[in-house]
């Protein structure tokens, strides 16, 4: 069972707004993508936590390990599937906790965004959000599962210099964002589906150049090669 949100939670100005706006959203706001009414997904939670920092708001972001087996380098939030008994906030900070060292205690949570789905994966996840009301610093914890730690200002998100339109070599596209100190990682798919509508319904977004296409890199399309080379290796295999 979920635990219940603290409406105590002293919030910023600013995060008055995310707190409504999660209050009100519907998940077809955010993706296309919704649970199959039959409960077989599997349940899961990711941490969007909010923070202060030099230039403002920010969110805190993860770089999975670029030598992953499925979705090396992408960014995300911290989160992964719930524990037998837990509730979203709590896999989601445990998460967190086991991937970059952040204290739970630090966290008020303030709310969370509907249910989604990811269809390759078939999970149900739930985006919990958090105030880092007291933050005391993170790492990373887990070398095996995350590559860097991103401090995204939220006003660097804004800007429509860093958004760009990602295209995967299969013909798919979703809006993206250019991140880290020399905006030179790629932040799109999940994470930035949800950060870019989030922020759309919010009435946040500033207009952008959406014909600007940027390419993943390979490491990247690390996963998709792995399994296109084994796909044409079974073909060879029925050919003999």
């Amino acid at each position: 069972m979920s635990e219940p949100v603290d409406e105590t939670v002293d919030l910023p100005d600013w995060l008055h707004e995310v707190r409504a706006g999660a209050e009100a959203i519907d998940a077809l706001d955010l993706t296309r993508f919704t649970p199959p009414e039959d409960g077989s997904a599997r349940p899961g939670a990711v941490l969007m936590l909010f923070g202060e920092g030099e230039q403002g708001g920010e969110l805190l972001l993860t770089e999975r390990a670029h030598d992953m087996r499925s979705h090396p380098g992408q960014v995300s939030f911290p989160g992964g599937s719930l524990d037998p008994g837990e509730s979203v906030e709590q896999a989601a900070l445990r998460e967190a906790e086991e991937e970059v060292g952040l204290d739970p205690a630090e966290v008020r949570i303030f709310g969370r965004l509907p249910e989604l789905w990811l269809p390759p994966s078939n999970f149900a996840v739930t985006p919990v959000l958090g105030w880092w009301a007291h933050p005391s610093g993170v790492h990373i914890a887990s070398r095996a599962e995350v590559h860097a730690i991103h401090h995204a200002p939220i006003s660097e998100l804004l800007d429509p210099e860093h958004r760009v339109t990602v295209r995967h070599p299969k013909g798919y596209q979703s809006p993206g964002f250019l991140i880290g100190p020399d905006k030179d990682v790629i932040l799109w798919g999940f994470t930035g589906g949800i950060i870019a509508r989030l922020f759309d319904y919010l009435g946040w977004s500033r207009p952008w150049d959406e014909s600007r296409i940027q390419d993943l890199p390979d490491y990247m399309l690390a996963a998709d090669h792995r399994i296109a080379e084994r796909a044409r290796m079974l073909d060879i295999e029925e050919d003999l």
